[in-house]
């Protein structure tokens, strides 16, 4: 299970504070994999870094006894003044790894993008962030629980698109997902559950198609 407590997000602007979510307590369960249902601008990747770390909730918490990846995908969970490297090795400690340079290697071949894994993440192309991100998670010799995915989709030329693709496979084999993706198809294809962002509020549904169902009486315009 993953545990939303009094869990709040929101960024502060010239009129105040933009709650993305507020007051949100749900015990979500990991048996399924779940789509995150919800229009652009609602807060679908701000909730995919939030369980993985890659942002902290302004109040409350999130938390699981749960091994959950951080983000994949075009966005990422990357912080953009750190370069590649030095983001693989701060993800690395974390993951009680003293000796980073192995995982660093293994990314840093993986992504190939040459020279700039030594500059900032955020001289990066959307491109080269998830080549980033898609490698870290390939490069640890572990399975994570949950794969957090955000709108990922494979990058580069052929040879690089079929390597990544034969991994994801690997992977999604594994593991539980939790994705966002603005194909629906797509959606069906991996997930089983949905969970659907509305006023602020994350709303369970344990049937994709009923998720879905409840997204578009939402938002339909």
């Amino acid at each position: 299970m993953i545990y939303f407590q009094q869990l709040s997000k929101y960024y502060r602007t010239k009129s105040g504070r933009h709650y993305v979510l507020k007051n949100v307590d749900l015990a979500l369960p990991s048996n399924k994999n779940i789509a995150i249902l919800g229009p652009n601008g609602v807060g679908k990747s701000t909730l995919i870094r939030l369980l993985g770390g890659a942002e902290n909730p302004s109040s409350g918490t999130i938390h699981s006894p749960l091994n959950i990846s951080w983000p994949l995908g075009l966005q990422g969970g990357l912080q953009g003044s750190m370069s590649a490297r030095e983001n693989v090795r701060f993800v690395a400690r974390i993951h009680g790894y003293k000796n980073t340079q192995p995982i660093e290697s293994k990314v840093e071949e993986f992504a190939e993008i040459g020279q700039f894994f030594d500059e900032p993440v955020k001289n990066y192309s959307s491109g080269m962030r998830s080549r980033i991100t898609f490698g870290l998670t390939m490069a640890f010799d572990f399975d994570f629980d949950i794969l957090l995915i955000d709108e990922l989709g494979a990058v580069g030329d052929a040879n690089f698109k079929k390597k990544s693709e034969a991994l994801l496979a690997k992977k999604y084999a594994s593991t539980k997902l939790i994705m966002v993706n603005h194909s629906l198809s797509e959606l069906k294809q991996h997930c089983q559950a949905g969970l659907v962002i509305k006023n602020k509020k994350l709303i369970y549904f344990d049937n994709l198609n009923d998720a879905i169902e409840e997204y578009q009486i939402t938002y339909a315009k």
